[in-house]
């Protein structure tokens, strides 16, 4: 077996210069012998930029192996519902919702959930250019309303689990509306938000850094004008200045 000492050093590549054979197999093979199985993008990355391949390893182990808040199964119906969404196959979590006994009722129930995703820009339009016209209905309520009709007779998913999954859902899909929408209902279920935090994160990996970095955007313009009840932890990332990444001031033109 090939253990992590025997990888040889990361070096820096420069120019034209790949890894050497020897590099890329080792690699290559630890990985495989850690995880089963290894993906397309781990050969370019072995091959030509090792640094990357090694935070690679390390990243996706922080944020998608590892147990933090969600339990096993909560964690894998999460991921049901944002791959079925995102159009990503995702097998390997198909064989971890089973192997923490996901059961085919909760399958179905899932998939629901994901297709309520796909539906919710009607929920937006409405919100956005027709609420005048329906003052005495709420979009937000009605999308709601429609997620408890979704789950009613599954006894086995609870409404932690359905809004913690389309909290991760709505941010892989990156609607801003959607994202708002299940953080007032996890705020209004007493959700913990360490729970929050991881259910959105993991859409950053088959969906990209941005949908985290949007669905956060949403979160923290919430917590920011006291939308959600926010402990005093998440209150004081919002007070923090400055998160646009970059501050693009306008000089004013000067007068001759």
């Amino acid at each position: 077996m090939t253990s992590s000492m025997d990888i040889p050093s990361v070096q820096p590549l420069t120019g034209d210069t790949l890894a050497t054979t020897a590099e890329l197999i080792a690699r290559l093979d630890e990985f495989r012998e850690r995880r089963g199985y290894v993906n397309p993008q781990q050969g370019p990355m072995a091959a030509a930029l090792p640094r990357v391949f090694d935070g690679y390893r390390v990243f996706y182990k922080a944020l998608v192996l590892d147990e933090k808040h969600l339990s096993p199964l909560e964690k894998e119906f999460v991921w049901l519902v944002l791959l079925c969404v995102a159009n990503e196959l995702g097998t390997h979590h198909l064989k971890l919702f089973f192997d923490h006994g996901g059961t085919d009722s909760q399958a179905l129930a899932a998939f629901r959930l994901a297709a309520w995703v796909n539906g919710t820009n009607a929920y937006m339009f409405v919100d956005e250019n027709w609420q005048p016209y329906f003052p005495r209905l709420s979009s937000r309520q009605a999308y709601l309303d429609g997620v408890n009709s979704l789950i009613a007779g599954f006894d086995d998913i609870t409404p932690k689990w359905a809004h913690l999954a389309l909290l991760s859902a709505q941010s892989g899909a990156k609607s801003k509306w959607g994202v708002a929408a299940e953080l007032h209902a996890c705020y209004e279920l007493d959700i913990p938000e360490a729970s929050m935090a991881e259910a959105m994160s993991v859409a950053l990996w088959p969906c990209g850094a941005n949908a985290f970095h949007d669905a956060a955007g949403v979160w923290l313009e919430m917590v920011r004008s006291g939308q959600v009840n926010a402990s005093q932890q998440f209150k004081a990332w919002a007070a923090m200045p400055s998160q646009d990444g970059l501050d693009l001031k306008i000089q004013p033109k000067e007068t001759s």
